[in-house]
């Protein structure tokens, strides 16, 4: 079956289940987990696919997307199994502002209000630590 170009698409998950065509960018992931760098700055012009990778290390890292490791078979990092146990192990906190618009600085300002209230949402569940194994910041994997 041919693939299907998307333009636009930011969702990694709905780009591979629908067999969209997908440039593999998978190696970032190791690249950035080897680099062990404090923090990250992604700069890139617009419409170069920022939200896309970090969707598509969200789908990676994140306990909620936990056993979808069928996203990642037959792209770069799935290579590795040391990576490969990396599929849905942490909790990723992921925010954008790509898709928010406005004319004026207060819609803006909605827009901004309601994405962290959303992420907030999404995430409420990391508050809740029973059952869940307490880990320092040495836990993941990353030397401090």
């Amino acid at each position: 079956m041919a693939r299907k170009v998307a333009i636009g698409e930011q969702d990694f998950k709905d780009l591979i289940e629908n067999n969209c065509f997908y440039v593999d960018k998978t190696n970032f992931i190791k690249e950035w987990w080897e680099n062990r760098d404090r923090a990250t700055l992604i700069t890139r012009p617009r419409r170069f696919g920022k939200t896309l990778t970090m969707n598509m290390v969200d789908y990676f890292l994140s306990i909620q997307h936990a056993g979808r490791g069928d996203l990642f078979e037959g792209l770069s990092i799935w290579t590795e199994e040391k990576y490969r146990s990396l599929q849905g192990t942490y909790p990723v906190i992921f925010l954008s502002f790509a898709g928010i618009g406005g004319s004026d600085y207060l819609a803006v300002r909605e827009g901004i209000i309601q994405e962290l209230v959303d992420v907030y949402n999404k995430n409420d569940f990391l508050l809740d630590s029973e059952g869940r194994q307490r880990r320092s910041k040495n836990d993941y994997g990353r030397p401090a």
